[in-house]
């Protein structure tokens, strides 16, 4: 088997330099010619296909042709009708008379080069010569990963993508105002970066076959800051909520304190309800001893921030003040009345003049 192995390789090298021979090609690429009178050397326009699509090859025929084949580089594709290539995308499309053809289907960068239809004539050989360039879509090869940050540091996204052309690689803040950070890089410096920064980063690699898109995460830590505490005013026995609003990443924890004791949930029938950036403190039936300051603490790893909020007593009217106040409002209406008679009176008498 060895040696029948040596056999069909030499007899492959044999076959392959009697049509060098035959065709009078060069070892290396054909060059165009001008006035060789032992042969004809055609160079036709590049063709340029897409990865992964079909180009066809085709060349010219003519009268009195005895052999003909198809080469790529230093392999032969076709000989005539006999398929010497062993890539299942090269096949036959058309040997005639007039034309020689062959097509090679999901193109790709191995692909690229020079391909020579070489015919031999009656009186001398003929070669057209075809440079194949395969594009190839742009794809990110390399990207930065989801990150962490905090408040003031400096940080360098980075993108890098492949691709024929080679492609351009943008940078931008995808950001809801429209406003956002951009770059034409493969690198993104922020420096000293705000939590206004934070956000979705997207890189664009772009060339003339196609677009290809990716994104980053960017989270920006800081310490919290609370909005500034309203204070409540409650009547006796009724319900009472205090609220501490914090904006904070990491999200705060919040703690409720009365002088200096801390509050916890279920004291003296008080419910502290956390909710996302929000927390509330609620009294089911106000006690006198309930009125007076509380502080709302917002604590994450990067530090902390308080506000005061007092719950103050709204006094109800009693019967006896509503009384007074009837009164008050009678005694007024009677002062008026007779004036309004009075005026009445005036103008009834200057009618009769």
């Amino acid at each position: 088997m060895r040696a029948f192995g040596h056999l069909g390789a030499w007899w492959r090298c044999a076959t392959l330099l009697s049509l060098r021979l035959m065709f009078f090609l060069p070892a290396g690429l054909p060059v165009r010619s001008q006035g060789d009178s032992q042969s004809d050397n055609k160079v036709m326009d590049n063709v340029t296909v897409r990865q992964g699509e079909t180009v066809f090859l085709s060349c010219a025929q003519g009268d009195f042709v005895t052999h003909t084949a198809w080469l790529n580089r230093s392999s032969i594709l076709y000989a005539g009708e006999d398929k010497w290539s062993v890539d299942p995308r090269v096949s036959l499309v058309t040997l005639n008379q007039e034309e020689f053809s062959i097509k090679i289907e999901n193109v790709d960068m191995t692909d690229e080069g020079q391909y020579i239809c070489a015919v031999q004539t009656s009186s001398k050989p003929r070669t057209t010569s075809v440079h194949i360039i395969v594009q190839v879509p742009p794809k990110i090869m390399s990207l930065s990963k989801d990150i962490v940050v905090n408040e003031g540091s400096n940080v360098t996204l980075m993108c890098s993508a492949s691709g024929k052309p080679e492609p351009s690689v943008t940078w931008k803040l995808l950001s809801p105002s429209g406003h956002g950070l951009s770059s034409d890089d493969e690198y993104l410096e922020i420096p000293a970066i705000t939590r206004q920064r934070a956000g979705m980063y997207e890189c664009t690699a772009v060339n003339e076959v196609s677009t290809d898109v990716q994104t980053v995460e960017l989270t920006v830590n800081y310490a919290p800051s609370v909005v500034e505490g309203k204070d409540v005013g409650v009547t006796l026995g009724q319900r009472g909520v205090l609220q501490c609003e914090a904006d904070a990443v990491p999200q705060a924890d919040f703690e409720w304190y009365r002088d200096d004791r801390r509050i916890f949930n279920g004291f003296d029938g008080i419910e502290i309800e956390d909710d996302g950036a929000l927390s509330k403190l609620t009294f089911f039936n106000v006690s006198e001893a309930d009125y007076g300051n509380y502080t709302c603490v917002a604590i994450n790893k990067l530090g902390a921030a308080n506000t005061s909020i007092v719950l103050y007593e709204i006094i109800e009217p009693t019967s006896s003040t509503l009384l007074q106040v009837q009164d008050g409002n009678s005694a007024t209406t009677g002062t008026h009345t007779p004036a309004c008679l009075l005026l009445m009176v005036a103008l009834q008498l200057l009618m009769r003049f």
